[in-house]
């Protein structure tokens, strides 16, 4: 079930509210992991029981790490579990098809499909065994606890990740008031309205571009195609954020912020502390800082962070090109180590300099995100050689003029998208401003209308992170 479908927001969510508000607070998890079991397998049933057996898995391997003298046997093995389910549905043909490849074998591909999340709710058991393990909080004697933690249906299948130690007071204990319940309202419709009116748009713009050979439309075109889809990703994962940190807000829980106006940093370091916050400071907490973070040496933690962006890269879908897309974003997170851009940036007080850095800064995610939404390494090669005036183009094949790619109610949406990654509008909607706050919530309520209606009246509604 999408939270971007007419099912979700006018049959599924009002239920679950309704059911939560006039119940007594000790039968509220009850109704959120029933609610959480029905959501997730309203689309994929035969993949609950995936999600059932991780449940299972860490419940009692929490309690064995934490009870028996061997636990780092039993972490490690309740790691490998977890990872077993996520290397088999997710990488497993790719590994076949690889194999194939270099030793020129014909195994048959399994056309695994991959259950909807795993990839999200695999992370979040994992960071609760590593904290039992670490005794930063005891192991839930309680399974409905632990699988409510597990399965929580606003962040279920594309986060933010949740960390168990920065919810297990929450899961015990939580308070809903209609503050809680007014800016997660206002949260849920932000994300909608980005995902619906903006993220949807550009992904027309995108797909109209990205569906064709970089040999038969012209360097313009290629730019605009890879700005769409910087602007597609953007709002599609943020705007899918907003609308699980407002839910979580109106069932009592706060999540951790997922996005932070990535699009403004002014350095790839600064645009990993702002881009998919929650994933950046799982692998920090579970793989950087376990490998020695940077207190083993200069070298090892150049190392360091070079393992952790190829695990972004894999960690993000079973291809080629998202591998090199975390080693190419993990090649300038270490040249920026290398000549110390924490130091530069205490240092630089320049105009001219400071936006210098923010086209660099642009010039690499936007050469990123190409790579990231292509097909294939090949592709890639072309469409960036396409958009640098590189590559040799068939003109005579340019069946399109600009019109067909982009017209006049995108170009609107283009310049709003562009508008709105950046922070002209911050806090807008926890202003106490009454004037600026009536006025928000009008424009929310027309932003709700126009969601709805585009829901209602639109078979294109892809949601680019189920992939991953």
């Amino acid at each position: 079930m999408l939270f971007c479908s007419m099912s979700f927001i006018f049959v599924f969510l009002p239920i679950v509210i309704l059911l939560y508000l006039i119940t007594k607070q000790k039968l509220h998890n009850s109704i959120l992991l029933i609610s959480s079991i029905i959501f997730y397998a309203w689309g994929e049933p035969k993949y609950l029981a995936i999600m059932l057996i991780t449940i299972i898995v860490n419940y009692f391997g929490a309690i064995l790490i934490e009870k028996h003298s061997s636990k780092k046997f039993f972490l490690i093995t309740t790691i490998l579990i977890n990872l077993g389910f996520l290397v088999y549905f997710k990488y497993f043909d790719f590994l076949i098809s690889n194999f194939n490849n270099v030793f020129h074998s014909d195994f048959h591909l399994l056309n695994i499909i991959m259950p909807i999340g795993i990839s999200f709710y695999t992370f979040q058991a994992i960071s609760y065994i590593i904290d039992v393990y670490k005794g930063e909080c005891r192991a839930q004697k309680d399974i409905y606890k632990l699988a409510l933690f597990i399965c929580l249906f606003p962040q279920l299948i594309a986060g933010p990740i949740v960390k168990y130690h920065d919810i297990e007071e929450q899961i015990d204990s939580r308070k809903v008031d209609f503050d809680k319940v007014n800016i997660g309202v206002k949260r849920f419709i932000t994300g909608l309205s980005k995902k619906m009116l903006i993220a949807n748009t550009m992904g027309v713009i995108v797909d109209k571009i990205f569906i064709q050979d970089p040999h038969n439309f012209s360097h313009a075109i290629a730019w605009i195609g890879s700005i769409s889809y910087t602007l597609q990703l953007y709002f599609d994962f943020s705007g899918y954020s907003d609308m699980a940190i407002g839910l979580g807000l109106i069932f009592g829980f706060k999540f951790m912020e997922n996005f932070n106006y990535p699009y403004i940093s002014k350095s790839i370091t600064e645009f990993w502390r702002r881009w998919h916050i929650s994933l950046s400071t799982w692998f920090k907490q579970y793989v950087y800082i376990p490998l020695g973070g940077n207190k083993k040496g200069k070298f090892k933690t150049l190392r360091n962070l070079g393992i952790v962006f190829l695990l972004t890269g894999i960690w993000h879908g079973a291809e080629w090109t998202f591998i090199v897309w975390g080693i190419w974003h993990g090649v300038f997170i270490i040249l920026e180590k290398i000549f110390n851009i924490k130091e530069f940036e205490k240092k630089s007080h320049s105009l001219f300099i400071n936006i210098l850095r923010h086209f660099y800064c642009i010039f690499v995610f936007l050469i990123g995100w190409v790579i990231f939404r292509a097909e294939n390494l090949s592709y890639a090669f072309n469409y960036l050689m396409n958009m640098f005036g590189i590559l040799k183009l068939n003109t005579g094949a340019f069946s399109y003029t600009l019109d067909y790619y982009i017209d006049k109610t995108e170009i609107i949406t283009f310049i709003a998208a562009i508008l709105c990654a950046i922070p002209l509008f911050k806090n807008l909607i926890y202003t106490e401003n009454k004037l600026i706050k009536g006025t928000v919530n009008i424009w929310l309520l027309f932003l709700f209308y126009l969601s709805t209606i585009t829901i209602a009246a639109s078979t294109y509604n892809p949601f680019i992170y189920f992939r991953f």
